[in-house]
């Protein structure tokens, strides 16, 4: 089992040195696409709060030029991936898989070999599948809200999109002809600033995943800042931490079936020690990590 789960993660490894190298992306980078700063013309007047990304910013000359960096509007070319500028420990290999996946975000593997790919700034899902050493990239669902989160359980599909969480049942077996995504949950804010989520399923057997505060340094409400889990078909929903400004990624310990999940703190707070936190759920319902504080 522990070499299958390794293999598996091998996989998903490599993907992602193929995949995300494709894609330079950017944490801080709203999910609307509004990656440079905005002409004269259109800088926030008195009064006027600035976009999300820029709250905080230094009043310097140096800082006012800083703004997140647009990622490619297409994949780059496999010949273009600096792949021999990356350092790896002995014993591993590094090799494209698969390429031509626009803003490749998190993978999930199952059972079969199929890999699916996330994306934050488009509206798509990916399948690659592997027939005989061949590779084929489809798509398996579009038109969502920026369905950064997926997670597999028991052939079911799940993706997080900023409003709402959906599933595609018997996914390996749809690949050619999948269906619409299935809502399931909705009760969610629609902010676009951090408002893309990641999701996983937890040893009880829910949905856990991140919903973001929609700025930089706020009082958030009760919507927002938090982790929640809900039943597989969308009921039970509740609240099992607070204080989380955005969560970049998280899964459980194998061992010891503890949530770990990194936070993307508060921007701007110095150039050599960003606040950003490695986190670990103990108390379901009672953790909360200090956000905005």
């Amino acid at each position: 089992m522990y070499k299958a789960r390794l293999y598996r993660g091998l996989i998903a490894a490599l993907a992602v040195g193929a995949v995300a190298a494709a894609i330079p992306s950017r944490a801080q980078q709203p999910a609307t696409g509004q990656v440079s700063p905005a002409p004269p013309s259109a800088q926030p007047g008195a009064g006027q709060a600035p976009p999300s990304w820029a709250q905080g910013r230094p009043e310097t000359p140096d800082a006012a030029n800083l703004a997140p960096v647009a990622p490619p509007p297409i994949a780059t070319p496999v010949d273009r991936l600096p792949l021999a500028k990356l350092k790896l420990p002995k014993g591993f290999n590094l090799e494209v898989y698969a390429a031509g996946l626009t803003n490749a975000r998190s993978l999930r593997v199952d059972d079969k070999g199929n890999i699916y790919v996330s994306t934050r700034l488009l509206d798509r899902v990916y399948a690659i599948t592997d027939n005989n050493g061949k590779k084929q990239v489809k798509t398996i669902a579009t038109g969502l809200n920026s369905p950064n989160g997926i997670a597999l359980h028991n052939g079911t599909l799940y993706i997080a999109e900023i409003n709402k969480i959906s599933k595609i049942d018997n996914i390996a077996g749809v690949l050619d002809n999948p269906p619409k995504p299935t809502a399931i949950y909705d009760d969610l804010p629609s902010d676009a600033p951090h408002g893309w989520k990641f999701l996983t399923v937890g040893p009880d057997n829910k949905l856990y995943f991140n919903i973001g505060a929609p700025c930089n340094i706020c009082m958030p409400d009760d919507r927002h800042a938090q982790i929640r889990r809900i039943n597989l078909d969308g009921s039970g929903a509740e609240v099992v931490a607070r204080g989380i400004r955005q969560i970049v990624g998280m899964d459980w310990h194998p061992l010891m079936k503890v949530l770990y999940f990194t936070e993307n703190q508060r921007d701007w707070l110095s150039e050599d020690q960003p606040n950003d936190k490695l986190n670990r759920l103990l108390h379901p319902g009672q953790d909360n990590f200090g956000f905005p504080y």
